[in-house]
């Protein structure tokens, strides 16, 4: 779980112009803040994690990186960080926890990071509404299911607006198992995208190898 699909492609599409403050909520070992570190060499970097082994890691992957200096972990819950931190947020970027009513994994560190609630989500929508700036977005990642319930979730908090939607596909003729939502502040039609990952079994895209080019040393 220290480099997935969907988090280096969550770091690697949001588009932010030039964000001075970012959240990480629910960093992990720390690879989306790290990405967003190197993406834009002038942001400061909050990153929020309650699982202590991934905390542990995170915290020594910022010390490690030459992002250190701008990288900082808090090893606490999202809840507890939101309820202590008065400042805002030009981004705010997550790749949650998403398996809802579903079986729980037996690794208790992997049901952690996979699962949630609708309450995870509510809170973080409601926080995000108070923390970003008046141009700053909440990115997140879902499957295809959550991100409709993530969606209707939005429609009860006003100032909040999906402005766009980014689909993600294995194959170009597969369905989208996928997506990112921008979410923030302002009335306008969503705008939205397709991303396709793979050109056939085992060869990607140029788009995607494009887009990790910078991050991955397979590219």
């Amino acid at each position: 779980m220290k480099v997935n699909t969907d988090g280096v492609l969550l770091a690697a599409l949001v588009d932010s112009d030039a964000p001075a403050q970012i959240l990480d909520v629910g960093t992990g070992t720390g690879l989306i803040a790290l990405m967003l570190a190197q993406r834009f060499p002038l942001a400061l970097i909050d990153a929020v994690e309650i699982d202590d082994k991934a905390a542990k890691t995170a915290e020594s992957n910022f010390f490690g990186s030459p992002f250190s200096k701008r990288s900082r972990l808090f090893h606490i819950s999202i809840e507890e960080y939101f309820l202590n931190y008065n400042g805002q947020y030009d981004l705010i970027v997550s790749n949650p926890p998403f398996f809802i009513n579903s079986l729980r994994s037996e690794d208790p560190a992997k049901g952690i990071a996979r699962h949630t609630n609708k309450s995870f989500f509510e809170n973080l929508l409601k926080e995000s509404a108070n923390k970003l700036s008046d141009k700053g977005l909440l990115f997140i990642i879902l499957p295809i299911e959550t991100s409709e319930l993530v969606k209707k979730l939005i429609v009860s908090i006003p100032k909040l607006k999906v402005k766009r939607e980014i689909m993600i596909h294995s194959f170009s003729e597969s369905s989208p198992h996928r997506k990112i939502l921008a979410i923030g502040f302002g009335i306008s039609e969503p705008i939205k995208n397709k991303f396709v990952i793979y050109e056939k079994a085992g060869i990607y895209t140029s788009e995607y190898r494009t887009l990790l080019k910078d991050f991955l040393t397979i590219f």
